[in-house]
């Protein structure tokens, strides 16, 4: 019954998959999001007049800060896991990553550069936002072939379901359902079309706040709350008072970011 009135995901979630190294979709599109959004921050940079070697070196930094972050936030999650062999937690060849993590570990990254080659650190934080909801929503394409982030079942016509067997939605829902093929939201898609919309709203603010960085305030608060409500769609493990760790990041995110944009953003 279910394939009639839902969408069917075929796909082999593994482009390589071997002993000691596997190359998910995930991996490729993450790698394809953030050179995309590093040729945006660039062509951006260029019209603010920034100088190119220190965007790139920022860039550099962010991207280091965001593999660490994008680590260390997934450890946590899964820390069932790694307590038992934490040597697995340095195996990020492995796979394993956490989107938070990469957000905030890649502004930090970025930002400590930023203010140690003393650039304007507030403009390169409004260029990158819009490249950061491009970037993470080519990443989660990757997601949507590699059937990851198990969510709540759905029985209607965009509901989907995965049929290749090493696809990990297969066990996240025989698991929760007892039905390898039972169709659950697209609860990555619902995230993807947020982000396309924060975008055209960022786009639209774009040089009418000030001060400098408040566009990067509204992105992290845009992404926070749809994050926030869309994870309740999302199976992943419930950490404290019903909550899962993403909601507990976009909480603290909000926490200063709204304070920040109600005290200091204004209209030009």
């Amino acid at each position: 019954m279910f394939d009639l009135l839902s969408i069917e995901i075929p796909f082999n979630p593994n482009l390589v998959a071997g002993s000691f190294i596997s190359i998910s979709w995930h991996g490729l599109m993450s790698f394809v999001g953030v050179a995309v959004a590093i040729w945006m921050v660039s062509n951006a940079a260029k019209k603010e007049n920034l100088d190119p070697d220190m965007v790139y070196n920022t860039a550099i930094f962010g991207i280091i800060g965001g593999i660490i972050g994008a680590r260390l936030v997934h450890v946590i999650d899964y820390w069932g896991v790694y307590s038992s062999d934490p040597t697995k937690i340095f195996a990020i060849w492995t796979g394993g990553i956490g989107l938070w993590g990469g957000i905030l570990g890649g502004w930090l990254g970025g930002v400590l550069y930023a203010k140690y080659s003393g650039a304007s650190v507030g403009k390169l934080m409004d260029i990158a936002a819009p490249a950061m909801f491009v970037a993470q929503t080519i990443g989660r394409v990757g997601d949507v072939i590699n059937g990851e982030h198990w969510s709540r079942a759905l029985d209607t016509f965009w509901g989907w379901y995965f049929t290749h067997p090493d696809s990990p939605a297969r066990i996240g829902a025989e698991r929760f359902f007892g039905d390898p093929e039972r169709p659950v939201h697209p609860a990555i898609v619902y995230e993807m079309i947020w982000n396309m919309i924060g975008l055209y709203v960022i786009t639209k603010l774009r040089g009418r706040l000030t001060p400098d960085g408040s566009i990067w305030w509204v992105y992290l608060t845009w992404y926070s709350i749809g994050r926030f409500f869309i994870q309740f769609l999302r199976l992943d493990d419930v950490k404290f008072l019903g909550l899962q760790e993403a909601h507990i990041i976009a909480i603290l995110v909000l926490s200063v970011s709204l304070p920040y944009i109600f005290k200091k953003v204004r209209i030009k």
